[in-house]
């Protein structure tokens, strides 16, 4: 009995429920269709009004009424069709679209209607928006854009950290940086460690390496400088990247030291060396002299492992390390357990969290070092991390990430300056529509309906503005690349402008609308019905005296001179940065880099080859001098070594190096660096004579306070060898002269302490060597015949990173050169910006006084105090904004102190000079509304009124 009961009354509450379900599942269907088919629909709805009419009407018939008759009631009983038509749609849920259809096409009649504002506010919305869609744009290339590769979440690289001064590692071929609280971090391994790491992996589903190297090519008889890839034989599988052409490189490839002599190239190097040709495939090209037969091509978009700017040009199995680019005591570093130079990365598996795996890594990896490294008493086993890998190394991040975020802030304040200058305006217009909503209320419409009218409005505006904004932002996103490169090397560095920069502009333009319309919405939705409809000017006095419009103005100021002061900053410090006098002759002088292979120029063969080409170059028509250097001047580059004076015990709890570099001997009278004291190297000073060096006057006075440095002796062992293969001896070295102090690596830095050796008295280079070539004709001019002339003494050998030394100062401010070019374009648009608020906001105050100004008139007051009242009135609101600009700069620009150069944050100059010209640009955008109102007549005043 009660399992009937309960039978029964589920099927009553079943029978209830059904008709529920039956409406909740039809009515997104019905609503669906009727929007989908709105003609059928419309269709539809006729159909059936003209049945209920024909039915009506022959019901009226059989009860005795007359055709006519019979209609003229059907049509009475049945009411208006558009009624019925209208809860048709109402109960599908169209009104809310018919209604807001509506509100778009009176909002485009009514922006048609008022051309100059539509035109203003547009173009101001547009800049705004594509400046902010130009940065945005950027920022995702450099900061958020992942490796084209399939599931690059899944990604991590590997990296340790460890004591700086007291880590077990000691040879680090690749990143080294703080890490923080006195640790240091790295993402460089020995090849062995890899092949460990990988051999005991559980936790990863595989993890492979790779290393990119600047090397010489020789492509259809063209030598090159090239980036190559070296990468192990499962790069390719584990990040699933498939051929554009032929294949890519397999496990076989790499399974044997030098046996896997082939090549993959990239798209670019396809492009440019081979036209596209699908006979690139088994090209044979030279690699630092070694013959690689090219396999396959890189898919398009693929830049490689490292990072996601720009590709490598050539990818060879890891094996063939050992003969394109030979280093360490046996030339090959795929044994060499002290070394640490490659890079690793691996996919996480699934369910594995990133602490589990890399707790388990770091176990294989202090096994790894104890049994092949030794591990002092007070060193420390590094401590492995696991980071990220989706955006490669991810390099650019500790150089862009600063600056993009200054970028990103000014370029949002411009946005929040130009939704303040359009909602100026449209409170400003509202007014002059405050009878028109007076009525609208009168006649039944809900204040609710009236602000959405109002947003409509500004929504389609700000569509206008966005449309014009996104075309802006394609063309800025085309340009900032060209801003990046320089004069000596190709980029192939561009910004994607695909669908997330898309869905950025529409969130900023749809955000902007909302923000700027709120205020006019609001006001209007508080329009009052009574006192709007009278036509007294009692309501002219109570606008008059609000501050909205004033306070909006006072806040586009503000923002205005936070900007003006970033750029003022900016330019200051480019400014103090090309004043400095860097301690050497500058023009006429070109620069270039010749790397001679080791494996065809070991040491003592590569001295040999260099001085060669240093006669071969000096002997070219048009120089007037040449020297080799270790390091180009002014280009971050450095070379550095112990310097230990003799007496001076070496200590290994600090930091016995200098910089240092290795000239030819006419270096300093072709730069024209001053001996102090002493002499410059000469002729004497060969392979076979006693070592000398040259100090400047900064080590001097560091080493040899109140002494004559000259004819003391000193040594660089020590220490760990340097980058270039110098021979520190326990030789001791006589200085023979104290030079002028010059920059060295930077603009930045002050002149350091640093010392010369001359290049006559060196064993070897290993590696590139610079040459300094001062011609009495155009440094570009004579290019061509310096490149025949390497190409005489070595047909595979290229001259690269040819510019002249202005060129290479001028690139390492680059990147205060576009910071000064964005920020005064952002400083210049808001001062623009800021000049349409002040003349609107005076203008509409001029317009609404006209019966006050005529009034003063008739009373005495002459036309200067009347154009001095409304520049008075101007110019407390600019110092207003311009006071709360200068406390909110004083605040930001300790945030950008690090990127300033040779001044502080509160500089003064640029404080003052932001803040004049605000103020100038205050009265400027016053003065026509001022000059308009001393001219009021007053009987045409009082007349108007």
């Amino acid at each position: 009995m009660l399992r009937a009961r309960v039978q029964v009354q589920f099927g009553d509450y079943m029978k209830r429920l059904y008709p529920l379900l039956v409406r909740l599942f039809s009515a997104p269907k019905s609503w669906f269709r009727a929007v989908s088919q709105r003609q059928r629909l419309e269709d539809e709805m006729e159909i059936e009004l003209a049945n209920h009419l024909e039915n009506l009407t022959a019901d009226l018939i059989r009860a005795g009424f007359s055709l006519k008759e019979a209609r003229r009631r059907a049509h009475i009983a049945l009411g208006s069709a558009v009624v019925h038509k209208d809860a048709m749609r109402s109960s599908l849920g169209l009104r809310f679209f018919d209604d807001l259809a509506a509100d778009l096409r009176y909002a485009v009649r009514r922006l048609s209607r008022s051309v100059g504002f539509t035109a203003v506010a547009t173009i101001s919305l547009a800049l705004a928006i594509g400046a902010n869609t130009t940065i945005f744009s950027l920022a995702k290339q450099l900061l958020y854009e992942r490796l084209a590769v399939p599931h690059a979440v899944d990604l991590r690289l590997l990296a340790w950290n460890g004591t700086k001064g007291h880590v077990a590692v000691h040879h680090i071929w690749g990143d080294y940086l703080p890490y923080g609280d006195g640790r240091v971090t790295s993402s460089s391994f020995s090849y062995p460690a890899y092949q460990q790491l990988r051999a005991n992996n559980h936790v990863m589903q595989d993890i492979f390496a790779f290393k990119v190297k600047g090397m010489n090519a020789t492509i259809g008889g063209n030598a090159q400088q090239v980036q190559v890839e070296m990468v192990s034989g499962n790069y390719y599988g584990v990040l699933d990247i498939r051929p554009a052409l032929g294949r890519l490189i397999a496990p076989s490839d790499d399974a044997a030291q030098g046996q896997g002599a082939v090549a993959v190239i990239s798209q670019g190097l396809w492009e440019r060396s081979f036209g596209s040709s699908p006979s690139a495939v088994g090209h044979v090209i030279k690699v630092n002299e070694v013959p690689l037969t090219v396999i396959g091509v890189n898919p398009r978009g693929f830049t490689g492992a490292k990072g996601t700017q720009q590709s490598p040009d050539i990818f060879v199995p890891l094996s063939m390390q050992p003969l394109v680019s030979p280093s360490g005591d046996s030339g090959s570093l795929l044994v060499d357990t002290k070394e640490w130079w490659v890079n690793v990365m691996g996919r996480v598996k699934p369910g594995v969290p990133d602490a589990t795996a890399q707790a388990a890594l770091d176990g294989q990896l202090n096994a790894v070092v104890r049994a092949t490294m030794p591990v002092r008493p007070n060193e420390d086993v590094p401590k492995l991390d696991l980071r990220d890998g989706s955006r490669g190394m991810f390099t650019q991040q500790r150089t862009f990430a600063k600056p993009m975020t200054v970028l990103l802030t000014m370029v949002g304040f411009v946005l929040l300056l130009a939704c303040a200058n359009i909602a100026n305006l449209m409170l400003a217009r509202g007014t002059q529509r405050q009878r028109e909503m007076s009525v609208r209320l009168a006649l039944g419409a809900g204040r609710g309906r009236i602000a959405r009218q109002m947003l409509v409005e500004s929504l389609v505006l700000a569509a206008f503005g966005g449309m014009g904004g996104l075309i802006l932002g394609y063309f800025g996103s085309s340009l900032l690349p060209k801003l990046t490169e320089n004069a000596w090397e190709r980029s192939e560095f561009h910004i994607h402008f695909d669908w997330m920069v898309f869905g950025f502009t529409a969130g900023v333009t749809i955000l902007t609308g909302i923000l700027f319309g709120l205020a006019p919405a609001w006001a209007a939705a508080r329009t009052k019905v009574s006192s709007d409809l009278k036509e007294s000017s009692t309501s002219v006095t109570r606008r008059r005296k609000g501050w909205g419009g004033k306070s909006l103005v006072g806040f586009q100021i503000a923002l205005s001179t936070l900007l003006v002061i970033g750029a003022g900053l900016f330019l200051r410090t480019l400014a103090s940065l090309n004043a400095i006098d860097v301690g050497f002759r500058t023009d006429h002088l070109l620069l270039a880099e010749i790397n001679a292979p080791t494996k065809q120029y070991p040491a003592g063969k590569d001295i040999q080859l260099h001085t060669r080409l240093i006669d071969a170059i000096s002997a070219t028509p048009g120089v007037e001098a040449v020297s080799p250097s270790w390091i180009a001047y002014i280009a971050d580059d450095m070379n550095r070594t112990d310097f230990i004076p003799e007496g001076q015990a070496y200590d290994k709890t600090k930091d016995n190096g200098e910089d240092f570099n290795v000239v030819g001997g006419n270096f300093f009278s072709m730069m024209q660096i001053p001996i102090l004291a002493g002499r410059a190297f000469g002729a004497q000073d060969t392979s076979t004579s006693a070592k000398v060096g040259i100090i400047n006057a900064a080590m001097a006075k560091e080493h040899f306070p109140n002494q004559d440095p000259v004819g003391k002796r000193f040594t660089n062992d020590g220490g760990d060898s340097d980058g270039h293969g110098v021979k520190k001896t326990k030789e001791w070295i006589t200085i023979v002269g104290v030079c002028a102090d010059t920059r060295y690596s930077s603009l930045r830095d002050e002149p350091p302490p640093q010392f010369f050796l001359p290049f006559s008295q060196q064993t070897e280079v290993g590696g590139s060597l610079n040459y300094l070539i001062r011609t009495r004709l155009s440094p570009e001019t004579i290019v061509p015949s310096l490149r025949r002339a390497v190409q005489q003494q070595d047909p595979d050998l290229p001259m690269i990173n040819v510019r002249t030394q202005e060129q290479q100062i001028a690139a390492t401010t680059q990147q205060e050169r576009i910071f000064v070019a964005m920020t005064s374009s952002f400083g210049m648009l808001a001062l623009a910006l800021a000049s349409v608020g002040i003349y609107g906001v005076m203008a509409y105050s001029v317009a609404n006084r006209t019966n006050e100004i005529g009034i003063r008139l008739a009373l005495g007051a002459q036309p200067r105090q009347v154009l001095a009242m409304i520049l008075r009135e101007a110019t407390w609101v600019s110092l207003a904004g311009i006071a709360v600009g200068l406390a909110a700069a004083l605040v930001l620009a300790r945030l950008i102190k690090s990127m300033l150069y040779g001044l502080q944050p509160a500089d003064p100059v640029s404080l003052i000079s932001g803040a004049l010209l605000l103020v100038a640009v205050g009265l400027a955008a016053s003065w026509l509304p001022a000059r308009r109102a001393a001219s009021v007549q007053p009987m045409e005043a009082l007349r108007h009124e």
